[in-house]
């Protein structure tokens, strides 16, 4: 369905800091712009589990080792 463009360690971290930022999402309710916080948290976990950018497709990166 998508291009797998998200290599190893690069999916490692979109996932971490997905799960750090919907963390602090929840963790700061005082925060007037906590929503940037979840939306790009949300976004950096998604392309972490499905090992997919669409950024990278436009642009032309890949990280992922499996051959094209």
């Amino acid at each position: 369905m998508f291009k797998t463009n998200v290599g190893g360690a690069d999916r490692v971290l979109r996932i971490v800091l997905g799960i750090a930022l919907i963390a602090a999402f929840f963790a700061l309710p005082e925060l007037g712009w906590r929503w940037v916080l979840g939306l790009v948290g949300a976004v950096a976990l998604i392309t972490g589990l499905f090992r997919s950018c669409p950024l990278y497709s436009l642009i032309g990166v890949n990280t992922c080792p499996l051959k094209k």
